[in-house]
């Protein structure tokens, strides 16, 4: 979401500051947006877990504890299932975030490692075959980041220190490594035919985009065409109370719009429309990119159109009815708008990281 909001974003922020003269504007990249949008997600999981807590005190029979049998029937203890389970996501997580935060990788290199990663853990949960290459990999791949972090590794270079040469070597080394383990996980992959399927759903979900993509275009197009865009900035800029009315009303747009269409069709029609005419007032691009994207997060969990909702459908048992899942979803729905309200009241929770890791303040 924030990849494809933040292109948006960009090319908004762009538009917005040509209009009132700024031909030399500061890009906002997709790593602005992911700085941006920590201490807020950190903050909504937060507000979830004391929810969840306030709860289980007040309601004690709805967070009932897992009876001991439950997890201690299989070998070993539960800390330890709990980390054997939790522990490999958490890290590649933190390997595509990190790698991007620090400024390693672009999104799409990031992407790779994700989808490196991906395989190998696939793999290692596979059953009956040898983890040894799978643990070789994610050796290698720490590896490699640690080196591109610490040395110049560029082969191009006309004068090359032997210490470089040697983390050259290194890094050279690791990278065979990570293609040995992946060739060996993906041929795992292959014969369980998981790989298949992921490859076949990949697939159809990049022509979906694609498509999305290539319509949105068509219509803004047309819409700019039309003079679509001229009629939305009077609209918006001549509301009473300014730019803080606008604000309000493409919020509670993006969060009905956010019950029957996907964050994709939002992002890509709705999000060009309006906001280059916010960005020409005096408000950081980070902090709107963070808001649109924790307000189309509610895309997810809405009904009727709610992908959250259909995959907890999926894994449910069948006591569960759906009418529950969907009323089951309004504290939390509550919650995200709480927290959109105190960040609109605190745009430092998202503007202050981006500038402390970057310098981006966009004044």
């Amino acid at each position: 979401m924030l990849i494809v909001l933040g292109d948006q974003i960009s090319n908004a922020y762009v538009d917005a500051q040509r209009e009132i003269g700024n031909w030399s504007p500061e890009p906002v990249s997709v790593a602005d947006l992911f700085a941006g949008a920590l201490i807020p997600g950190l903050c909504l999981v937060g507000m979830y877990i004391v929810y969840q807590l306030i709860i289980a005190i007040i309601l004690p029979h709805t967070s009932p504890p897992i009876p001991r049998d439950d997890f201690t029937h299989r070998q070993g203890s539960f800390a330890t299932q709990v980390l054997d389970a939790l522990l490999p996501p958490v890290i590649l997580i933190v390997a595509v975030l990190g790698s991007i935060l620090i400024g390693v990788a672009t999104p799409t290199e990031a992407a790779g490692v994700g989808a490196i990663g991906a395989i190998l853990l696939a793999c290692e949960k596979t059953e009956g075959v040898s983890r040894t290459p799978v643990y070789v990999g994610g050796g290698c791949i720490a590896l490699v980041l640690v080196m591109a972090n610490l040395f110049d590794l560029r082969l191009n270079m006309e004068v090359t220190s032997a210490l470089n040469i040697a983390a050259i070597v290194v890094a050279m080394t690791a990278c065979a490594g990570i293609a040995w383990s992946v060739l060996y996980s993906a041929r795992v992959l292959l014969r369980t035919g998981i790989l298949i399927e992921v490859m076949q759903s990949t697939m159809k979900i990049s022509s979906l985009v694609f498509v999305i993509l290539i319509g949105a275009t068509i219509f803004s197009l047309v819409f700019r065409g039309l003079g679509g865009d001229d009629i939305v900035h009077e609209f918006l800029s001549s509301l009473p109370g300014g730019i803080y009315t606008a604000i309000f009303l493409v919020m509670a747009l993006v969060f009905v719009l956010g019950f029957f269409l996907d964050f994709l069709e939002i992002t890509l029609v709705v999000v060009p429309m309006v906001a280059p005419t916010l960005l020409q007032s005096d408000i950081n691009p980070i902090w709107l990119g963070v808001m649109l994207a924790m307000n189309l997060q509610t895309s997810f969990l809405t009904p009727p159109f709610g992908f959250a909702l259909f995959y907890l459908r999926g894994v449910a048992p069948e006591s569960v009815r759906t009418a529950q899942i969907y009323t089951g979803i309004i504290p939390f729905v509550l919650i995200q708008i709480l927290m959109l309200g105190i960040l609109a009241l605190y745009p430092q929770l998202a503007t202050w990281l981006p500038a402390t890791i970057y310098g981006t303040t966009f004044q």
